[in-house]
């Protein structure tokens, strides 16, 4: 497995939040440390294709922060400094570590967030909208130039306040990501391949549904496909693993240049990878210190991992 972007790959489209995280689990705690979907799925991506992040930060938002996503291929042309504080996000987990407690949110410059692509932007080919209002996702789409592939993520608060605008997205996209609990929400199934299919039936042509340390798993009209969690010995904070997930999916699929159903396989994979990596360090930190060597190797030892012969 190269990481080396193919000859028909382009860059990503990753629009979402930027944002200061305070994180306690039990096993440590960091303050005031990058967060956001937005970073987390642009940090993932880039391992595999440039990536061109829409954001808004506020004059609090260290420089040095700044630098840390431009030393990777994020062109941060789209992200824009707003007079005011960043959006903030303070929770913890106990030992189930599926599950995040939100004690303060502070949305600040991010509650006035319009996403203005610049104009190079508008022809990427690959696009993700990560999890932001529903209404702000289609005023992305409504600015794009015929994407090749969209993904879009949500989560219960715009499921259950902004519904009809959910399933207008889902009608546009290519890809729906969200964890089983959105699953089960949005589509009124308990059974979740009862819920896969639903989600189809609202217009993505796939749909993937992340069940944290568990793995995932992908669905389409005609394929099926399980991708298990990676074994890890030791987890510090799961914060942004889903997001991180989705920015390695559509990463690799720009990358490839199609999504084919053997190209999202493997882009789930690499999904399932990326997040085990974040979840062994606060914030983006085992992220800015990986190498695409880790990457590769831990790629292989899934797939060995899920070998088996014929019955």
């Amino acid at each position: 497995m190269s990481l080396s972007a193919g000859p028909s790959g382009g860059p990503v489209l990753i629009v979402g939040s930027v944002a200061y995280d305070s994180v306690r689990t039990p096993f440590g705690e960091a303050k005031e440390v990058m967060g956001g979907a937005a970073s987390y799925a642009s940090v993932s991506a880039s391992f595999f294709s440039p990536v061109r992040l829409v954001g808004v930060v506020g004059e609090d938002f260290k420089y040095e922060h700044v630098a840390q996503l431009g030393h990777r291929d994020i062109d941060l042309a789209g992200l824009r400094r707003s007079p005011g504080k960043t959006f903030r996000w303070e929770g913890y987990y106990e030992y189930d570590l599926n599950q995040a407690h939100t004690t303060a949110t502070e949305l600040n410059v991010f509650q006035d967030f319009q996403p203005h692509l610049p104009a190079e932007y508008r022809n990427t080919p690959f696009v993700f909208l990560a999890n932001i209002d529903p209404a702000l996702q289609l005023s992305v789409l409504d600015q794009m130039r015929l994407p090749k592939i969209v993904a879009c993520d949500t989560m219960n608060f715009w499921i259950e306040g902004a519904r009809d605008r959910v399933l207008e997205v889902l009608a546009r996209c290519n890809i729906a990501l969200m964890n089983d609990a959105e699953a089960r929400q949005l589509s009124g199934e308990v059974n979740l391949i009862a819920a896969a299919r639903q989600i189809l039936n609202y217009g993505p042509r796939v749909a993937v549904i992340k069940k944290g340390e568990h793995g995932s798993f992908m669905m389409s009209r005609d394929s099926y496909f399980v991708a298990p969690g990676y074994p890890l010995k030791e987890v510090r904070d799961p914060t942004g693993a889903g997001d991180t997930f989705a920015g390695g999916l559509v990463g690799y699929l720009a990358r490839c240049g199609d999504a084919d159903d053997e190209a999202l396989r493997r882009a789930v994979i690499c999904g399932s990878v990326m997040a085990s990596f974040t979840v062994e360090d606060f914030s983006l930190n085992r992220l800015f210190r990986l190498t695409p060597e880790e990457i590769a190797e831990r790629y292989y030892q899934i797939v060995a991992m899920t070998r088996f012969g014929a019955f």
